[in-house]
């Protein structure tokens, strides 16, 4: 049986997954009695929700005697990478762009892998029927970024489809009529290269990502590059320092369709799941030949951003979580260790709490968004930069930053950029939209996007994705806001927040429960506000002009998870609870005692 691999990338949202859906419904892998869900790929409940791609994952298809495997990776910047790891995996890609965004950063990013590894991509332009599709612009855009990259003349002749995901359309050209999506399966046999199935040599397989089961333990999840093996098998696990140690398969799992099988075998050329390797880990060669060379290393990308965790110690711990303990931070930080190797943990000397590193801001939330799902209370501090240092100089991560905005908006969007030490690379205007390419420091960009929604009255869009470490860029001008700290503990009353609203932005309604030290609101001024949520109006038996107003509060929309990490400073914390996301400051300073005593 011939295998071919496939791994299918593309900028978020720019209807990856959906064609993935696409194939297995036309490749036969849903019964007749099953239910066909939409974006069937995003199984777990935070991609549902955010509509994005988080893990990658493991599918295949049958098609005219052929295995396909098909890789869904994700297509946001701080998982990508996820996607380098997926690439070594494959013999070739389906590179998804939008007809009328065309190419993005991480459209760039995962390209640039891509071409590097020596992959020749199969173009597809996704998304037709918008009624702003440029498709044939968007292919010399992409050839443009070919060129750019450094790809080969045999890359540049790339082949290219048409498509309408959702709707499970392909065309070789854009006056075709197709009602499926044949095009397509017909360019894979065609174009990608069948898997090498070398049976004879000694079997060989890295881990390109891993998985956990609570009855198998840590699995591993990749490329069996040549050679058979059999579950009961004897194997040996070499690391890329050269390292050997023993070790058994347990259980073989193979892919097909949306379910995952018990197989007996692991042959040369296909994508398994090996269980029975507690230690294994990303990068390192499974072999059954002690002497066998160990395959090239995987390289995986450090993280830029720093976050610590540690226990919830305000004044509702325990009122809302059921795990509240270092100790179970400490444990299910460990379990998160086991399959996302993107993430480092250390623990913060003389204090109970741990340095949590990730690739951006998003790839840190969704591990607490899932610890305060499964009853974790914690607090987290502001997102941190990691700064390196090289030959005694400082070198900071910098971001490729796309933005796309009214025409109107071009001088605020230069102004916030600018301010933040971004560097404009390329401005291009059409039909009174601009779309604007600037490297910045990822400094520039922590807690800059609710800023930037204000102020482009929430009409402009803006995606970035990790470069390279250059040179420290010097200060960057922080929040310019102070806070509303509460002074007291008890209950908000709407009679205080009316008052409270003409100083400032309030982040809570009435009735919400407060204490001491948490943040109620954005003060209107530079310096940090002490107020009284809990102020009720005096009553008097006598009437005046003026003392019934109507009570009329401004509407208040709730912080998520990621508007709360972005807004607050060094000297401020997220409480984060199953049911609530609070602000509140690690301590009062002196004086915002000596102000809040008085009053």
């Amino acid at each position: 049986m011939s295998i071919r691999n496939i791994a299918i990338i593309a900028h978020v949202d720019h209807g990856k997954t959906t064609l993935v859906d696409a194939l297995l419904q036309q490749g036969g892998a849903f019964s007749e009695h099953e239910a066909i869900e939409e974006l069937v790929m995003d199984s777990n409940d935070q991609e549902k929700e955010r509509g994005i791609t988080i893990y990658a994952k493991n599918t295949s298809i049958m098609y005219k005697d052929c295995k396909i495997n098909i890789v869904d990776t994700p297509g946001h910047a701080d998982f990508g990478s996820e996607v380098e790891r997926i690439l070594r995996t494959v013999d070739s890609v389906l590179l998804v762009v939008d007809a009328q965004e065309g190419p993005m950063p991480q459209t760039k990013f995962v390209l640039k892998k891509s071409l590097e590894l020596g992959l020749k991509p199969i173009v597809i332009i996704n998304k037709i029927d918008k009624p702003a599709a440029r498709p044939s612009k968007v292919i010399d855009m992409v050839f443009d970024l070919f060129a750019a990259l450094g790809a080969t003349n045999e890359q540049l002749d790339f082949p290219h489809l048409f498509t309408i995901a959702r709707k499970g359309i392909a065309k070789k050209e854009l006056d075709d009529d197709s009602k499926d999506l044949g095009p397509l399966f017909d360019m894979i046999m065609e174009k990608v290269p069948e898997a090498a199935q070398n049976f004879d040599a000694p079997f060989r397989m890295q881990p390109s990502s891993l998985g956990y089961d609570n009855y198998l333990g840590r699995m591993a999840i990749g490329r069996v590059y040549e050679g058979k093996a059999k579950t009961g098998q004897s194997v040996f696990v070499k690391t890329p320092d050269g390292e050997t140690r023993k070790g058994k398969i347990s259980k073989i799992l193979e892919h097909l369709g949306l379910h995952q099988i018990e197989g007996q075998e692991a042959v040369a050329g296909d994508i398994v799941t090996i269980a029975g390797l507690p230690n294994i880990y990303v990068g390192e060669t499974i072999t059954t030949d002690e002497n066998a060379p160990p395959l090239p290393a995987i390289k995986i990308d450090p993280p830029t951003i720093s976050m610590v965790f540690m226990v919830n110690n305000s004044p509702f711990t325990g009122k809302e979580g059921k795990l509240v303990t270092t100790r179970h931070i400490k444990a299910r930080l460990d379990k998160e260790k086991e399959t996302n190797v993107g993430l480092h943990i250390e623990n913060v000397p003389n204090s109970d709490s741990y340095k949590v590193s990730g690739r951006g801001e998003l790839h840190l939330s969704v591990l607490i968004e899932s610890m305060r799902r499964e009853g974790f209370e914690l607090q987290v501090s502001r997102p941190e930069v990691i700064v390196r240092e090289e030959d005694g100089k400082k070198l900071e991560p910098m971001e490729q930053a796309i933005i796309d905005v009214p025409e109107e908006f071009n001088g605020t969007v230069i102004d916030m950029m600018s301010k933040r030490k971004g560097e404009m690379l390329d401005m291009k205007t059409e039909e009174g939209h601009t779309r604007f390419e600037f490297k910045i420091p990822t400094r520039g960009l922590l807690g800059m996007r609710g800023d930037f929604i204000i102020e482009t009255r929430g009409e402009g869009i803006l995606t970035h994705s990790f470069i390279a470490y250059e040179k420290h860029k010097g200060e960057i001008p922080g929040r310019t806001h102070g806070s509303m700290i509460s002074m007291t503990d008890g209950v908000a009353i709407a009679f205080a927040l009316w008052n409270l609203q003409e100083r400032g932005r309030m982040f809570i309604t009435p009735q919400t429960k407060v204490y001491s030290g948490m943040i109620v609101g954005e003060s209107a001024k530079n310096e940090d506000l002490v107020v009284n949520p809990s102020k009720e109006k005096k009553l008097s038996n006598v009437r005046a002009s003026g003392s019934d107003e109507a009570i009329n509060l401004v509407p208040v929309q709730p912080m998520t998870l990621e508007q709360a990490l972005e807004y607050i400073d060094d000297d401020e914390l997220v409480e984060v609870t199953p049911i609530s996301i609070r602000l509140r400051k690690k301590a009062l300073n002196e004086n915002e005692r000596r102000r809040s005593s008085k009053k």
